[in-house]
């Protein structure tokens, strides 16, 4: 049993698995490289510089690739829990937990997240700290995998353990959903929260490559109340058969979808546009509408 209920991923197992994940990352960061790219084509619309921007979760450097000639960023600092990927960086990296962030009060003008902050417990309590370190008016961008994401994979993995094991095992870890995610944001104090997702749907040659390569990126399931024994090769292949049955595309491959969810929000700033006041509104809705304004409580006659 979990004794804290907001325990829920194993953040040292990660830290491991990240560490272990740097040495083979080039060839596995395909996923990381198309989140990065689609996270900072949302800067294109932003009409504004950023002289200090950090990289949350910096991998191996996608975000940096992905800034390319843009100048609408003048330093980037980098963070990552694993000090492999910190030391891989090609400019200023620190090695940091996002559950922990060690940067001073309004030091950044934006903030980016790619493929990191889904692994995080306390979510909201992070937003707030990313929001602590914005500068007033400051830009907060974060993509994060969402609950949407491998249910084909949660799907079979849950009937081959039913099948062979006789019981089911959180083996594909639960990540937030687009419902919740404008709402974590105005909760942690952002203006004009916006979230949205996409889905990208990677081809495998069967669900085997698919697991060996979640695993080769550090993202296999860390869910701390999984079971701690290695799951059964007999488990694995009916699986990976159950995978190729459903999921199959007419090529022989199978398909995974990974449910990405792109967050948006500004360090409140007294410049920002603000909702109008309760009966400031310079026009009646009924004449808008073109129809008549009743009292309070007065009846409307049905024909």
């Amino acid at each position: 049993m979990t004794l804290d209920p907001m325990l829920v991923f194993d953040r040292a197992m990660l830290r491991h698995r990240r560490e272990r994940a740097v040495a083979h990352w080039d060839g596995h960061a395909f996923l990381k490289r198309e989140i990065a790219q689609r996270l900072v084509e949302r800067l294109d619309d932003v009409r504004r510089p950023f002289p200090v921007a950090l990289d949350l979760g910096s991998h191996g450097d996608e975000v940096a690739t992905a800034l390319g000639s843009r100048k609408i960023v003048e330093q980037l600092i980098r963070s990552d829990l694993g000090e492999g990927f910190a030391r891989k960086a090609r400019g200023l990296a620190v090695v940091a937990d996002e559950e922990q962030l060690p940067f001073a009060a309004a030091q950044f003008d934006l903030v980016l997240s790619a493929m990191s902050l889904h692994w995080v417990n306390d979510l909201p309590g992070t937003l707030i700290q990313i929001g602590r370190i914005l500068k007033p008016d400051g830009l907060f961008l974060g993509a994060m995998l969402g609950g949407g994401t491998l249910w084909q994979l949660r799907q079979a993995l849950g009937a081959a353990e039913s099948e062979i094991d006789g019981g089911l095992s959180p083996r594909v870890s639960p990540f937030a959903d687009l419902r919740d995610a404008a709402g974590l944001l105005q909760r942690a104090g952002f203006a004009l929260p916006v979230a949205d997702s996409e889905t990208i749907d990677v081809e495998y040659e069967n669900a085997l490559a698919l697991m060996r390569d979640l695993s080769a990126m550090g993202e296999s399931n860390l869910v701390v109340e999984r079971r701690r024994q290695a799951t059964r090769r007999a488990t694995l292949l009916r699986a990976a058969e159950l995978y190729g049955e459903r999921f199959a595309l007419p090529s022989g491959r199978v398909v995974a979808s990974f449910e990405v969810l792109f967050l948006h929000g500004w360090a409140p700033h007294a410049s920002q546009p603000k909702p109008l006041a309760p009966g400031s509104a310079a026009q009646r809705l009924a004449d808008a509408l073109g129809t008549s304004e009743l009292s309070a409580g007065e009846k409307v006659e049905r024909s």
